[in-house]
Protein backbone atom coordinates (compact mmCIF):
# COMPACT_ATOMS: atom_id res chain seq x y z
CA UNK A 1 0.00 0.00 0.00
CA UNK A 2 1.41 3.38 -1.04
CA UNK A 3 1.59 6.05 1.65
CA UNK A 4 0.71 9.71 1.09
CA UNK A 5 1.46 12.56 3.48
CA UNK A 6 -0.87 15.58 3.20
CA UNK A 7 0.56 18.81 4.67
CA UNK A 8 -2.23 21.42 4.74
CA UNK A 9 -3.73 23.55 7.53
CA UNK A 10 -7.25 23.49 6.05
CA UNK A 11 -9.20 20.76 7.91
CA UNK A 12 -11.75 20.60 5.10
CA UNK A 13 -9.02 19.75 2.59
CA UNK A 14 -7.30 17.18 4.81
CA UNK A 15 -10.63 15.51 5.64
CA UNK A 16 -11.61 15.32 1.96
CA UNK A 17 -8.24 13.92 0.90
CA UNK A 18 -8.10 11.44 3.78
CA UNK A 19 -11.52 10.02 2.87
CA UNK A 20 -10.99 10.04 -0.89
CA UNK A 21 -7.45 8.70 -0.96
CA UNK A 22 -8.14 6.06 1.70
CA UNK A 23 -11.06 4.84 -0.43
CA UNK A 24 -8.63 4.56 -3.37
CA UNK A 25 -6.36 2.30 -1.33
CA UNK A 26 -3.72 4.71 -0.04
CA UNK A 27 -2.40 4.97 3.50
CA UNK A 28 -2.93 8.66 4.34
CA UNK A 29 -1.36 10.75 7.11
CA UNK A 30 -1.92 14.47 7.62
CA UNK A 31 -0.13 17.43 9.16
CA UNK A 32 -1.45 20.94 9.80
CA UNK A 33 1.92 22.74 9.85
CA UNK A 34 5.26 22.60 8.09
CA UNK A 35 7.07 21.46 11.21
CA UNK A 36 4.60 18.65 11.88
CA UNK A 37 4.82 17.56 8.25
CA UNK A 38 8.62 17.45 8.30
CA UNK A 39 8.57 15.38 11.48
CA UNK A 40 6.11 12.89 9.99
CA UNK A 41 8.12 12.66 6.76
CA UNK A 42 11.26 11.99 8.79
CA UNK A 43 9.74 9.35 11.08
CA UNK A 44 7.49 7.65 8.51
CA UNK A 45 8.88 8.34 5.00
CA UNK A 46 5.95 8.60 2.54
CA UNK A 47 5.82 7.58 -1.11
CA UNK A 48 4.38 10.98 -2.07
CA UNK A 49 3.66 14.31 -0.39
CA UNK A 50 0.76 16.68 -1.10
CA UNK A 51 1.88 20.09 0.13
CA UNK A 52 0.17 23.45 0.61
CA UNK A 53 2.38 26.53 0.20
CA UNK A 54 0.63 28.73 2.77
CA UNK A 55 1.36 27.03 6.09
CA UNK A 56 1.74 28.34 9.63
CA UNK A 57 5.34 28.56 10.81
CA UNK A 58 7.60 27.02 8.16
CA UNK A 59 6.14 27.87 4.75
CA UNK A 60 5.61 25.39 1.93
CA UNK A 61 8.65 26.42 -0.11
CA UNK A 62 10.94 25.79 2.86
CA UNK A 63 9.21 22.48 3.62
CA UNK A 64 9.74 21.44 -0.01
CA UNK A 65 13.40 22.39 0.19
CA UNK A 66 13.94 20.40 3.40
CA UNK A 67 12.08 17.35 2.09
CA UNK A 68 14.29 17.23 -0.98
CA UNK A 69 17.43 17.77 1.07
CA UNK A 70 16.68 14.41 2.72
CA UNK A 71 15.28 12.62 -0.36
CA UNK A 72 15.81 14.45 -3.67
CA UNK A 73 13.60 11.95 -5.49
CA UNK A 74 10.57 12.14 -3.19
CA UNK A 75 7.51 13.08 -5.34
CA UNK A 76 5.94 16.30 -4.01
CA UNK A 77 2.70 17.61 -5.48
CA UNK A 78 1.75 21.18 -4.53
CA UNK A 79 -1.91 21.88 -3.78
CA UNK A 80 -2.32 25.61 -3.28
CA UNK A 81 -4.40 28.70 -3.96
CA UNK A 82 -1.26 30.61 -4.96
CA UNK A 83 -1.56 30.60 -8.74
CA UNK A 84 0.82 33.24 -10.07
CA UNK A 85 3.53 32.22 -12.58
CA UNK A 86 6.20 33.38 -10.11
CA UNK A 87 4.83 31.01 -7.43
CA UNK A 88 4.87 28.11 -9.86
CA UNK A 89 8.36 28.87 -11.18
CA UNK A 90 9.70 29.08 -7.61
CA UNK A 91 8.04 25.81 -6.64
CA UNK A 92 9.38 23.92 -9.64
CA UNK A 93 12.79 25.42 -8.92
CA UNK A 94 12.67 23.76 -5.50
CA UNK A 95 11.82 20.42 -7.13
CA UNK A 96 8.03 20.17 -7.01
CA UNK A 97 6.72 17.34 -9.19
CA UNK A 98 3.39 18.95 -10.00
CA UNK A 99 1.28 22.01 -9.18
CA UNK A 100 -2.48 21.84 -8.60
CA UNK A 101 -4.42 25.03 -7.95
CA UNK A 102 -7.31 25.24 -5.47
CA UNK A 103 -10.22 24.78 -5.94
CA UNK A 104 -9.69 21.43 -7.62
CA UNK A 105 -11.52 18.31 -8.74
CA UNK A 106 -10.56 15.23 -6.74
CA UNK A 107 -10.55 13.06 -9.89
CA UNK A 108 -7.93 15.32 -11.50
CA UNK A 109 -5.79 15.34 -8.36
CA UNK A 110 -6.02 11.54 -8.13
CA UNK A 111 -4.91 11.16 -11.76
CA UNK A 112 -1.88 13.35 -11.11
CA UNK A 113 -1.00 11.44 -7.96
CA UNK A 114 -1.12 8.15 -9.84
CA UNK A 115 1.03 9.60 -12.63
CA UNK A 116 3.66 10.85 -10.16
CA UNK A 117 3.77 7.47 -8.42
CA UNK A 118 4.19 5.64 -11.72
CA UNK A 119 7.11 7.93 -12.56
CA UNK A 120 8.70 7.36 -9.16
CA UNK A 121 8.74 3.61 -9.81
CA UNK A 122 11.34 4.23 -12.52
CA UNK A 123 13.87 5.45 -9.97
CA UNK A 124 17.11 3.48 -9.75
CA UNK A 125 16.45 0.56 -7.45
CA UNK A 126 19.88 0.56 -5.84
CA UNK A 127 20.55 2.62 -2.73
CA UNK A 128 24.14 3.78 -2.16
CA UNK A 129 26.09 5.39 0.64
CA UNK A 130 29.89 5.57 0.45
CA UNK A 131 30.97 1.99 -0.41
CA UNK A 132 27.66 0.45 0.68
CA UNK A 133 25.20 -0.69 -2.01
CA UNK A 134 21.74 -2.20 -1.46
CA UNK A 135 19.33 -3.37 -4.14
CA UNK A 136 15.74 -3.68 -2.81
CA UNK A 137 14.62 -5.77 -5.78
CA UNK A 138 17.35 -8.42 -5.73
CA UNK A 139 17.95 -8.21 -1.94
CA UNK A 140 21.69 -8.10 -2.53
CA UNK A 141 23.97 -5.92 -0.38
CA UNK A 142 27.61 -5.09 -1.00
CA UNK A 143 30.27 -3.34 1.06
CA UNK A 144 32.63 -2.31 -1.75
CA UNK A 145 33.07 -5.61 -3.66
CA UNK A 146 32.17 -7.83 -0.71
CA UNK A 147 28.64 -9.24 -0.66
CA UNK A 148 26.91 -9.39 2.72
CA UNK A 149 24.63 -12.22 3.78
CA UNK A 150 21.82 -10.59 5.77
CA UNK A 151 18.71 -11.96 7.42
CA UNK A 152 15.35 -10.46 6.46
CA UNK A 153 15.25 -8.19 9.51
CA UNK A 154 18.87 -7.11 9.06
CA UNK A 155 18.09 -6.23 5.45
CA UNK A 156 15.04 -4.16 6.43
CA UNK A 157 17.03 -2.37 9.12
CA UNK A 158 19.84 -1.48 6.72
CA UNK A 159 17.31 -0.43 4.08
CA UNK A 160 15.74 1.94 6.63
CA UNK A 161 19.12 3.52 7.37
CA UNK A 162 19.98 3.84 3.68
CA UNK A 163 16.70 5.59 2.90
CA UNK A 164 17.60 8.24 5.49
CA UNK A 165 21.40 8.62 5.58
CA UNK A 166 22.84 11.06 8.10
CA UNK A 167 19.47 11.35 9.84
CA UNK A 168 19.32 10.39 13.52
CA UNK A 169 16.72 7.64 14.00
CA UNK A 170 15.43 6.95 17.49
CA UNK A 171 14.91 3.43 18.75
CA UNK A 172 11.13 3.93 18.58
CA UNK A 173 11.28 5.13 14.97
CA UNK A 174 13.31 2.05 14.02
CA UNK A 175 10.87 -0.21 15.83
CA UNK A 176 7.94 1.37 13.96
CA UNK A 177 9.60 1.32 10.53
CA UNK A 178 11.33 -2.08 10.71
CA UNK A 179 9.25 -4.19 13.11
CA UNK A 180 5.94 -2.37 12.64
CA UNK A 181 3.74 -0.24 14.87
CA UNK A 182 2.02 -3.36 16.23
CA UNK A 183 5.27 -4.74 17.70
CA UNK A 184 5.02 -5.02 21.50
CA UNK A 185 8.21 -6.92 22.29
CA UNK A 186 11.38 -5.77 24.03
CA UNK A 187 12.67 -2.49 22.54
CA UNK A 188 16.23 -3.69 23.18
CA UNK A 189 15.86 -5.87 20.09
CA UNK A 190 16.98 -2.80 18.11
CA UNK A 191 20.36 -2.82 19.88
CA UNK A 192 20.75 -6.52 19.17
CA UNK A 193 20.13 -6.15 15.45
CA UNK A 194 22.25 -3.01 15.12
CA UNK A 195 25.13 -4.93 16.71
CA UNK A 196 24.64 -7.89 14.33
CA UNK A 197 24.46 -5.57 11.34
CA UNK A 198 27.63 -3.74 12.37
CA UNK A 199 29.49 -7.03 12.70
CA UNK A 200 28.63 -7.95 9.12
CA UNK A 201 29.35 -4.47 7.76
CA UNK A 202 32.75 -4.36 9.49
CA UNK A 203 33.77 -8.03 9.10
CA UNK A 204 36.86 -7.15 7.02
CA UNK A 205 37.91 -4.18 9.10
CA UNK A 206 35.89 -1.57 7.22
CA UNK A 207 35.17 1.77 8.94
CA UNK A 208 32.02 1.99 11.02
CA UNK A 209 28.98 3.45 9.27
CA UNK A 210 26.20 2.98 11.84
CA UNK A 211 26.89 5.06 14.93
CA UNK A 212 25.18 5.33 18.29
CA UNK A 213 24.19 8.69 19.76
CA UNK A 214 23.73 7.89 23.42
CA UNK A 215 20.22 8.58 24.62
CA UNK A 216 19.14 9.74 21.14
CA UNK A 217 19.34 6.95 18.60
CA UNK A 218 21.39 5.74 15.64
CA UNK A 219 22.69 7.35 12.47
CA UNK A 220 24.23 6.14 9.20
CA UNK A 221 27.23 8.34 8.42
CA UNK A 222 30.94 8.11 7.70
CA UNK A 223 32.32 9.45 10.95
CA UNK A 224 31.08 9.39 14.51
CA UNK A 225 30.87 12.46 16.72
CA UNK A 226 32.64 10.45 19.41
CA UNK A 227 29.51 9.53 21.32
CA UNK A 228 29.47 5.84 20.38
Amino acid sequence: MKSILVIDDDPGITSLLTRGLSYEGFNVSTAASGEEGLNLARDYPPDLVILDLMLPGIDGHEVLHRLHTVDPQLPVLLLTARDTPDDQIKAFGFGAEDYVIKPFRFEVLLARIQARLRQSQTRPAELRYTDLHLNPETHRVFRSERELELTGLEFRLLHTFLRQPERVLSKQVLLDQVWGTDFFGDANIVEVYVKQLRQKLEAKGEPRLIHTLRGVGYVLREKSTGRG
